[in-house]
């Protein structure tokens, strides 16, 4: 990236095209941010220096910098000047065939369900307890080590586990690694196929199971979570499953349904892998416990820092049975695909010393504001919508008509939206009937940008039926 100009700089703009002087300048600021004239978290020059290079007025200028924060093009920071937003751009234009159209725009909004707000990440804390690990670590810490992971983390995750996710677990039971897809990766050597899975889910995570050899079969899902009870015709000898929180289609797993997946697992010799992806967030209902706690003989238990944290910190664990862990252990292989010791001894201190649970609730609070305003936007804006899943978790479900989902992803990639339809996460072999509808990532966008990304998502939903 280039570094962001001193105070005062020299800042070529061409105000063409038609409009006001202040209309041009913010047309001539946007294009230079989509084009990457004008990195993100660059530094603008104040309104007084660039209306003396461009001969207008100072209140034009201040004007347009004023009206590109409340878009999210731009930042303001008391004392310190006007940024580009760090979310602003330069972002990856919309993907299509053929030559560029006029109606074309790059993504600005990015509303996908794949990680927390960046900008939230504690970094404070984090130094702290890294600087406290660090000096209180072994040496030994810094050798070969043990494939399972480092000890204080693991022990750390035995008591953090039980205490918010009901996870009974020891220490050499858990098995740290970079990430929900290496640990699903690993335990696909020793599944046996086929593996079942939610109609509606990741692809990602079908092709790592297609990727090792095995083949996928779909369950139903209903407002109940997947129809376990379908697991016997299926002859499947494992399941993979989201009982928390039903991804993407919300929801937890009905608790007859729970008890009835530990059935088929004992009375079968089936495998649960238990992916908690988002457990830690809930709004308008009690805590769900891991499935876990019923079994831990027949239960992976999976989770990861991808959504409490970031996905750069490539942290995750498995609590794995114990018949099951010398296998998982050879599996993991040379050391370069472990897990780095310095991110997971800084983990083990920020659980230890309650900076974890304190950033989890601070998030929580943060988070449940933002799915109070996109439900409140959506019901006074767009009242024909019906917003399923926000009980818990970083995301929503929009049903839309039938036959209408094509249409306003079309619609959401004119207003600059990044986002998916459900037709995106459903099985291919799915017998359900198809639902059209959007999944609506409000963990992503930076505070700043939240609204804006809200506007434009009104702007793309289809109007009520006649």
């Amino acid at each position: 990236m280039s570094p962001a100009p001193e105070t005062g700089s020299d800042l070529h703009l061409e105000l063409t095209g038609s409009g006001g002087v202040r209309t041009r300048l913010m047309r001539a600021l946007r294009t230079a941010i989509q084009t990457g004239q004008l990195p993100s978290g660059t530094r603008l020059p104040p309104y007084r220096s660039l209306a003396v290079d461009l001969g207008v007025a100072r209140n034009t200028v201040a004007g347009a910098y004023a009206e590109l924060v409340e878009e999210g093009w731009l930042t303001a920071r008391q004392g310190s000047g006007t940024y580009v937003a760090r979310r602003a751009a330069p972002l990856e234009p919309t993907r299509r065939r053929g030559p560029l159209r006029r109606t074309q725009r790059w993504n600005t909004h990015d509303l996908m369900p794949s990680s927390p707000d960046a900008s939230a990440f504690p970094r404070s804390g984090w130094t702290a307890s890294a600087r406290r690990a660090l000096a209180s670590a072994p040496s030994e810490a810094f050798g070969v080590g043990d494939a399972r992971g480092r000890p204080e983390l693991r022990h750390a995750l035995v008591e953090y586990l039980a205490r918010t996710r009901g996870v009974r677990a020891e220490a050499d039971r858990i098995v740290i690694c970079s990430g929900f897809a290496h640990a699903l990766g690993l335990l696909c050597r020793f599944l046996r196929g086929p593996v079942a899975v939610e109609a509606y889910g990741l692809e990602f995570h079908r092709s790592v199971i297609t990727g090792a050899g095995l083949e996928t079969v779909p369950l139903t899902v209903d407002a109940h979570g997947a129809r376990v009870e379908d697991l016997p015709g299926t002859g499947a000898g494992a399941a993979l499953l989201t009982p928390a929180h039903q991804f993407p289609t919300g929801g937890p797993l009905h608790p007859e349904r729970r008890a009835a997946v530990i059935d088929w697992a004992r009375t079968g010799g089936g495998l649960l892998l238990e992916d908690d992806y988002d457990g830690e967030f809930r709004y308008d209902r009690e805590p769900v416990g891991a499935v876990q706690g019923l079994d831990p003989d027949c239960v992976v238990y999976l989770g990861s820092t991808s959504k409490s944290l970031s996905p750069a910190l490539r942290l995750g664990w498995m609590v794995v049975p114990g018949w099951l862990v010398d296998d998982v252990i050879a599996a993991k292989g040379p050391r370069e695909m472990w897990s780095g010791v310095v991110d997971q001894l800084t983990l083990a201190d920020f659980i230890a010393c309650g900076a974890y649970d304190r950033h989890l609730r601070r998030m929580r609070r943060v988070y449940r504001l933002r799915r109070d305003l996109l439900t409140a936007t959506l019901a006074e804006r767009a009242g024909h919508i019906r917003v399923g899943g926000v009980a818990a978790g970083l995301h929503a479900v929009l049903e839309l008509p039938p036959a209408t989902e094509q249409a306003a992803l079309r619609a959401a990639r004119r207003q600059g939206l990044a986002l998916e339809g459900l037709g995106a996460y459903r099985h291919p072999n799915s017998a359900m009937p198809a639902r059209d509808g959007l999944v609506i990532g409000y963990g992503t966008p930076p505070e700043h940008a939240f609204s804006a990304a809200l506007d434009a998502l009104c702007l793309a939903l289809p109007g009520p039926p006649h």
